[in-house]
């Protein structure tokens, strides 16, 4: 039976937003949390894999009990991305749009200073923030958390490094009476450390969704490839899912850039996000995603953090991840609010041993996604061939006396003759590549 958010107390401004959004039903870690937060004083951890709303779990409730007449900061959230924080700041903003005099600052790194100080001056109750920036801000007096009743650590699985060095000195800011509200997706031994250390000793522990790596409507599948085609049969991929959004994971920068740039020679609609980019390009590639400008996202997991798009088809992992909670974080990617999603891994044959330790760690079951022939290959890249020539632009500075010299060779030819002979010639050319390649000869 649905439970409405009004029925776990949530407040009818909010409700209204909600409604307006088309956010009706509350998922687990909401219908668990929400209650809790209202009407207790307890410290809580919530544990829910990545999609499953737990922006709301604790945005809505922290909304609720935010005393807009007082002008002072009175919740902190902290988040290790830019891209997170701005995320669950537009989050914030259309759920509270009807609660009056609300106020929201988003103070993230990878921007001036000087413009998030002077929004500081003015009334604020709720900060979103990176911790490396907070501490920026509070070393010049910038932000006053002396009152702040609420501090929340999402994601705290991905900055536990960051905490490590910072909350320190952001949690002797704060009064010795607050909650601290830590979200993540996973629990590893560094944060049951950091529960142990900073967060109450009768802290409430909620987990919702931990079956599974995150939806159940994801469909976690791998395929196995020699590391000479893996391009290819990524490309291969690409194509069959044409019109879709999805988001390439790499391992690093390099990878990314250089994927990015044979996506780009191949006319794949395709954006590149790494933490080296500038934090306006970053936005600027984020904002041609999520308004499906381009379709694909190739990006490190860093970066990624964030992304809420709820088409997102399918997640593709072109280097296995280092650790499991990034594959929990990948998927989540897709799949969101109740679609159906791919998460496909790209593994050379030595790889596969690693899919059991998956399955087992995360509790999901992977299935082989079947390799196309090499025939297929071959006329896949025939395909992305002809697209690169229908995108190409006519280069206007060639002299029109060349151009009718060209054209005179071809003039007795018809459409579909001309077609076969340039199709005749790309297969020539690419057998020609193929047996010259084996003899270079490299020196002694």
């Amino acid at each position: 039976m649905s439970k409405q958010f009004s029925a776990l107390g949530i407040s009818a401004p909010i409700v209204k937003a909600l409604s307006e959004l088309n956010i009706v039903e509350p998922t687990e870690i909401q219908q668990k949390t929400i209650p809790l937060l209202l009407s207790e004083t307890h410290d809580v951890v919530g544990l829910a894999k990545t999609g499953t709303g737990k922006t709301a779990a604790f945005g809505l409730p922290l909304l609720q009990l935010i005393n807009t007449e007082s002008p002072i900061v009175q919740a902190i959230i902290l988040v290790p991305t830019r891209e997170l924080g701005q995320q669950i700041f537009r989050n914030l903003e259309d759920f509270g749009k009807h609660i009056p005099n609300i106020s929201i600052a988003s103070t993230c790194g990878g921007i001036p200073i000087k413009p998030q100080i002077e929004r500081l001056t003015a009334p604020t109750h709720i900060v979103v923030a990176t911790p490396g920036r907070l501490i920026d801000l509070i070393q010049r007096k910038a932000v006053d958390l002396t009152q702040a009743q609420y501090l929340v650590l999402d994601e705290a699985d991905e900055m536990v490094s960051i905490l490590k060095e910072s909350l320190d000195e952001i949690v002797a800011e704060l009064p010795k009476k607050h909650r601290t509200l830590l979200f993540s997706a996973t629990l590893p031994g560094t944060i049951k450390q950091l529960i142990q250390n900073y967060l109450n000793k009768n802290v409430v522990q909620i987990s919702a969704n931990m079956e599974t790596s995150g939806n159940q409507e994801i469909d976690h599948e791998y395929i196995v490839v020699d590391p000479i085609e893996k391009l290819d049969v990524l490309m291969h991929f690409l194509n069959s899912r044409d019109g879709e959004r999805g988001i390439i994971f790499c391992k690093t920068k390099a990878a990314v850039n250089k994927l990015a740039k044979n996506l780009a020679i191949n006319r794949f609609s395709s954006g590149a996000l790494h933490g080296s980019l500038s934090q306006g390009i970053r936005d600027r590639i984020m904002e041609q995603f999520r308004e499906g400008h381009i379709n694909i996202l190739v990006a490190t997991d860093l970066a990624a953090r964030g992304i809420d798009v709820k088409e997102i088809a399918y997640v593709v992992n072109y280097h296995l991840p280092d650790t499991y909670e990034n594959y929990v974080h990948r998927s989540g990617r897709t799949a969101r609010a109740g679609a159906k999603g791919l998460s496909l891994t790209v593994l050379q044959q030595e790889e596969v041993v690693e899919i059991p330790e998956f399955e087992k760690e995360l509790g999901i079951k992977f299935t082989q996604f079947k390799k196309p022939s090499a025939v297929s290959l071959e006329e896949n890249n025939t395909l992305l061939w002809a697209k690169q020539i229908f995108k190409t632009k006519p280069n206007h500075d060639i002299s029109a006396e060349l151009k009718t010299k060209v054209k005179t060779v071809f003039h007795h030819l018809t459409k579909d003759e001309l077609i076969e002979k340039l199709m005749a010639n790309y297969v020539l050319q690419n057998k020609v590549e193929v047996t010259e390649k084996p003899v270079k000869k490299f020196k002694k």
